[in-house]
């Protein structure tokens, strides 16, 4: 294990967390590209990839391969990309009981384009991903009573979500929402916001929860105090190989990355969040749990896709 790395011990005497995620199921359409276009412009792309993605999926799965015993709650279409998607899920053990499939709508998709340094620009078409709703929160609401952790984005609708986030407050359990995909102008709801243990947002994403225009002398630090006096338990910001910033009742600390080569960025803040999840459900406190979800986050880097990048227990450390 090297310098950094957090190692995070896994028994018989620590059983696997129960981890429910809420959140999108697409099919990631990937072209690597040496630069992404400008708006107009069409550039010769290279390799294409077709690989299951969506933040909810990348995170369950992100979870499920890190030691979580995780559910997932998403909806699909009937089509092949719904079934393909299935089936990847049960190679990596995620309960699919509570994903529900819906005649007349796609599956969703994610078109993405990665150029040479790894970045990515990604367009999505949600599809059946519109449809979840707070039905099917209620249909999952015996898999929220028994969770320990429960994980949402917003790549499905907000009142989902939060619907999702007040049941598992309700039944005791850890709620982290990752604002994501999130633009100024927008506004959560207090009722959300609430409702949530710890807020995951990255540097855009938590500057567009305050409606702070993004320049180069930001200090994160004093964002992320700023975002755990929106109601919040805990925040947590992401800055990509600038490491993370934690503000809690505690104080606000910077926790650095991993130096790596990155290949592609597409699915590191899925990682992260799942990581999370999965550290913080085995009782870890947050601050071993973003170690640890860096840790997690720095490998997806290193590989291409979303979820094929997405590492195992034993690759981040046993």
């Amino acid at each position: 294990m090297s310098e950094g790395e957090v190692k995070i011990v896994t028994s018989d005497a620590v059983p696997q967390p129960k981890i429910v995620v809420v959140g999108s199921a697409n099919m990631d359409l990937v072209v690597k590209t040496d630069r992404i276009p400008v708006p107009g412009e069409t550039v010769l792309g290279g390799e294409f990839y077709q690989l299951p993605g969506g933040k909810g999926a990348n995170q369950a799965v992100a979870a499920a391969r890190l030691g979580g015993n995780v559910t997932l709650v998403a909806c699909v279409g009937q089509d092949g990309f719904g079934s393909t998607m299935l089936d990847q899920y049960a190679v990596d053990c995620i309960d699919t009981s509570h994903i529900r499939r819906v005649d007349g709508h796609a599956t969703g998709v994610a078109l993405i384009g990665v150029d040479r340094l790894g970045q990515n620009s990604i367009i999505v078409a949600p599809g059946a991903n519109a449809l979840l709703d707070t039905n099917d929160i209620k249909r999952a609401e015996s898999a929220i009573r028994s969770a320990q952790v429960v994980l949402a984005q917003l790549e499905i609708s907000v009142q989902t979500v939060t619907a999702a986030m007040k049941a598992a407050r309700q039944y005791g359990a850890v709620t982290l929402l990752n604002p994501a995909p999130f633009h100024s102008g927008d506004k959560l709801p207090a009722d959300l916001l609430a409702a949530t243990d710890v807020l995951i947002p990255n540097e855009h994403e938590a500057l567009a929860l305050l409606g702070i225009p993004h320049t180069a002398n930001i200090d994160y630090v004093d964002v992320a105090a700023e975002l755990l006096l929106t109601g919040v338990g805990a925040v947590v910001v992401t800055l990509g190989d600038q490491g993370s910033v934690i503000a809690d009742k505690y104080g606000v600390r910077l926790v650095h990355a991993l130096p790596v080569e990155a290949v592609d960025s597409t699915a590191a803040g899925d990682c992260f969040c799942g990581a999370l999840a999965v550290a913080l459900g085995e009782g870890e406190d947050l601050d071993i749990a973003v170690k640890f979800a860096s840790s997690a986050a720095a490998i997806s880097v290193t590989r291409m896709g979303a979820q094929p990048s997405l590492p195992a227990r034993a690759e981040v450390g046993e």
